[in-house]
């Protein structure tokens, strides 16, 4: 494991791991927290729609995986999971059907920045540093009994789950929750892409490529949890209170 792979054997997996496999040709990873004897825990819209949006990009981009075991194809359901086709929110999974055919990845805390900006696609490192197991083990279990709020893939998705499971921080800014690094990635490079016709008016295209490259990285630098200023330590208990406050809250009419 280091810069080229987070790639690690089963027999490697520790209670409290944040680990991740890639869907559908890596254009996303899924992620959640090891408890150990083969269970993970992670946060999902849908089982077997990790890699969906839910919005109309899924019609362009991405199609939903189906779990091994799943009832999906007339496959019969998982003997220890049982069916979660229709699963959705925090749940446990077996490893095989997190995995879903896919390969083990780890995921790294507490890395410098220029490992952080070795590691070009996002979401498979971090800058924070990570608590100690039996923290990490308390706040996912606990937000399996009690949630952690609606699925957003941009601002609430299973990263920054297993990201806040880790740590305990959360961003205390308008983004409520946190901001993964993958949803960081592809923002950064829309950024890029954005902006690159502007720049190309004064640069030729080795100079559009530098700059292009240098936006991306910092963009992703500074959306980093472990990097920005703008993050607080919240015990599970309050955030589970917090996040049954706003599904209280009256819907506000225009």
């Amino acid at each position: 494991m280091g810069v080229l792979s987070n790639k690690i054997l089963l027999e490697e997996l520790n209670p409290g791991d944040h680990i991740y496999s890639w869907r559908k040709a890596y254009i996303y990873a899924h992620h959640g927290i090891y408890i150990g004897d083969g269970i993970v825990i992670h946060f999902t819209r849908g089982a077997g729609q990790e890699i969906g949006t839910g919005t109309v990009l899924d019609r362009l981009l991405l199609t939903s995986v189906a779990p091994p075991h799943s009832t999906t194809n007339n496959a019969p359901p998982c003997p220890r999971c049982g069916d979660h086709t229709r699963s959705h929110g925090v749940i446990s999974s077996c490893l095989s059907c997190f995995l879903s055919g896919g390969d083990l990845y780890l995921f790294q805390y507490g890395v410098t920045p220029a490992f952080f900006l070795a590691k070009a696609r996002g979401g498979t490192c971090t800058l924070a540093t990570s608590d100690p197991p039996e923290h990490v083990l308390h706040r996912a279990l606990f937000l399996l009994e009690n949630g952690f709020g609606g699925y957003n893939v941009f601002k609430n998705n299973c990263e920054d789950f297993a990201i806040y499971c880790k740590t305990g921080l959360l961003v205390s800014t308008s983004i409520n929750v946190g901001r993964s690094g993958q949803a960081a990635s592809y923002m950064a490079a829309a950024s890029a892409v954005v902006s690159s016709p502007i720049r190309f008016l004064t640069t030729g295209f080795g100079g559009l490529a530098l700059a292009g490259c240098g936006m991306y990285c910092v963009s992703r630098l500074v959306s980093d949890i472990g990097f920005r200023s703008d993050v607080s330590k919240v015990p599970v208990e309050r955030l589970v209170i917090d996040l049954s406050s706003e599904l209280d809250e009256p819907e506000k009419t225009p």
